[in-house]
């Protein structure tokens, strides 16, 4: 872990001097406003040369000089960004054009509701400008707000203070009018309808007065509590993103420095048994005399990397399957580069067939079980089908974790799945071969910007703190490059065309349904994930041929959900005997709830299809200790 960064030195404010005469009370503003609007007892600044004004600390002087010079580096930084093409920087002119046309439509033939939004926002404007110029003259009021409760609003001087009070509900109210002209527009078609609430919502998210300096309290007091201090660190956090992402503003979520895969995350000790040019196979060191049976191999998917099931020891969902007796491997995959622009999605699933090879080989046994985590989930299950076809039963059993099968319903990502964006990315990848993690990293983080863009970027850029040793964040950070061919087959055949679902997939000559997928199977979704919404995981089993088919709910979202260990009551789960008959909603009506990670649970079905104990087999061979080398490769 890194060291805590020393707590900023701050200056003792002078006693006051006692009043010449006795004034007459009046209502006090809260601490916290009254710090912040102390006067200054240093000579005004003198706008010719501030850093010989006399009176002006020596702390506030160099941190002047250091914006200076940080602010000449952050300019050189971005001019070095890449020029993208234009389709995966926004929509393409087809939104612009529905939106306008909505908009000329509700003009033309409503007018009168047009004219009722206008009217309405003016009036509610009106009257709280009103209402704040009665509070100033009459004594402000604290007062309770009309609206749920937002985090970014937790300082009290939000409410205390009618400054920022007005801001806060003006911020409100332009948001609220922002929603309902966007609802009023009558937009065709439901993919366009979601794009453009998309849209809204990250106009409104984008425009909060906790992101602008001026109208951010904490950031406000803590550079004066700081003498500019934290501004400058903040501006140092900033310049080192910029440089550190080639130009991109890219907000760190995690310090890297609290980290190194191998030494305190991605631990579980193994032996890389096996390397391919798409990637490495890891065996992990049994830690019980026997083992079950059936060896299990993982395949967690290539556009992140495969330690976020080996995090610390005690999260570590790969250490935890080796303790209960499992012969465990899995794939570690290569981080691309341009030289793999013409891989494809047949080489993915050759790669599977290759790795369970290489498993059955070194075990001795004819079948094996298989885990497939999101994308490699999908690609797990046209494996499968293909297996179907070809005759060949060497899988046992599949766990998919947070995959989806069926794109009928794109959910969050209807946004970014549409033509102009595709048609972007297509364009990206001609030109480079792949890809880049940065342009996913960004596009993801859009999913749920106040948590994983706005917040950030305020603690790191104006409160100037050092991000935290957080290993999830870490994780999500070190991402991977995806080749140009697999990323274009994936989005236009199975996302767009819902090729496994509707005309079958083409996989290494074989035309794939997911129908095909008969074994016995498992599934695990959670409740909160916005990258793959139970619901429409729920589907795509729901699709599948098996008539051996679990499900399990867990509570929390994509990664939290998953990585959610026992003996932590954190996050429980949800087991139903509904079936797949009905409805996801069905299924979830008849659910019953369990306190805690679903690992027990699912093990339990697990060990159902792993054969008796045999005795512990140690990796034979290794080309390099675990976690190996292609999870050291940055992109």
């Amino acid at each position: 872990m890194a060291e805590p960064t020393a707590k900023p030195r701050t200056r003792k404010a002078a006693a006051p001097t006692a009043p010449q005469a006795e004034q007459p009370l009046a209502p006090q503003p809260a601490p916290q406003a009254a710090a912040a609007e102390a006067p200054s007892s240093a000579a005004p600044l003198d706008p010719a040369n501030p850093l010989t004004t006399p009176g002006l600390s020596d702390r506030l002087a160099e941190n002047i000089a250091r914006i200076e010079t940080l602010g000449h580096r952050l300019m050189r930084s971005l001019a070095t960004r890449p020029v993208y093409p234009p389709g995966v920087e926004g929509p393409g002119p087809e939104l612009y054009g529905s939106v306008a046309q909505a908009w000329l439509k509700l003009a033309t033939e409503q007018p009168a509701r047009l004219i009722e939004q206008q009217v309405r926002y003016w009036g509610e404007t009106l009257r709280h400008v009103a209402e704040a110029q009665g509070a100033f003259a009459q004594g402000f009021q604290p007062g309770s707000p009309d609206t749920p409760a937002d985090r970014r609003f937790k300082n009290p001087l939000w409410q205390t203070n009618p400054f920022y009070n007005f801001v806060m509900r003006q911020y409100q109210i332009n948001a609220e009018a922002l929603r309902k002209a966007a609802e009023d527009l009558e937009i065709e078609g439901e993919t366009e309808r979601r794009r453009v609430d998309w849209f809204t919502r990250q106009m409104i998210d984008m425009l909060a007065p906790t992101n602008f300096l001026a109208t951010n309290p904490d950031a406000l007091l803590k550079a004066l509590e700081t003498e500019g201090e934290s501004l400058v660190q903040g501006l140092e956090n900033l310049v080192r993103d910029v440089e550190t992402s080639g130009g991109e503003l890219i907000v760190t979520l995690a310090d890297r420095e609290a980290f190194k895969v191998g030494a305190n995350i991605g631990t579980t000790p193994g032996e890389v048994v096996h390397r391919s040019r798409l990637f490495e196979l890891i065996q992990f060191t049994p830690t019980t005399t026997e083992v079950h049976q059936t060896p299990l191999i993982v395949f967690p998917p290539w556009i992140n990397k495969y330690y976020i099931l080996d995090l610390k020891p005690q999260n570590s969902l790969l250490r935890w399957l080796v303790e209960q007796g499992y012969t465990l491997f899995v794939v570690s995959w290569k981080n691309p580069d341009s030289t793999y622009a013409d891989v494809a999605m047949d080489d993915y699933v050759s790669a599977y067939l290759e790795a369970m090879d290489v498993v059955r080989e070194l075990t001795g046994e004819r079948q094996l079980n298989a885990v497939g985590y999101c994308i490699a989930g999908t690609t797990l299950s046209a494996t499968l089908a293909l297996l179907k076809q070809r005759g060949d039963d060497r899988v046992k059993s599949a766990t998919f974790l947070t995959t989806l099968t069926d794109f009928s319903d794109q959910g969050e990502f209807t946004t970014f799945l549409q033509d102009d964006f595709v048609s972007g990315i297509e364009d990206e990848v001609a030109r480079t071969g792949y890809l880049s993690a940065r342009l996913m990293q960004r596009t993801f983080s859009f999913l749920r910007a106040n948590d994983l863009i706005w917040g950030p970027a305020i603690r790191s850029y104006m409160l100037g703190e050092t991000p935290p040793a957080f290993d999830l964040l870490y994780w999500n950070g070190d991402g991977t490059n995806l080749p140009g061919r697999m990323v274009t087959q994936y989005l236009r055949q199975l996302c767009q065309e819902n090729a496994l679902v509707e005309d079958g997939f083409e996989i290494l000559g074989h035309k794939v349904h997911l129908s095909e997928v008969t074994l016995p199977l498992c599934a695990v979704a959670c409740e909160g994930d916005h990258i793959a919404p139970w619901l429409h995981s729920w589907k795509g089993v729901a699709r599948m041929g098996s008539r051996d088919k679990s499900f399990i709910l867990s509570e929390s979202g994509h990664i939290a959900g998953i990585v959610n260990p026992p003996g932590r009551i954190k996050y429980g789960h949800y087991i139903s005997d509904a079936g797949f008959e009905g409805s996801p909603q069905d299924w979830r009506d008849r659910a019953t709830y369990h306190e805690g990670s679903w690992w027990h649970h699912w093990e339990e079905w697990l060990a159902r299809h792993s054969g008796p104990m045999v005795p512990a087999r140690a990796p034979r061979e290794s080309l390099a200790p675990a976690p190996g080398t292609y999870v050291l490769e940055m992109a």
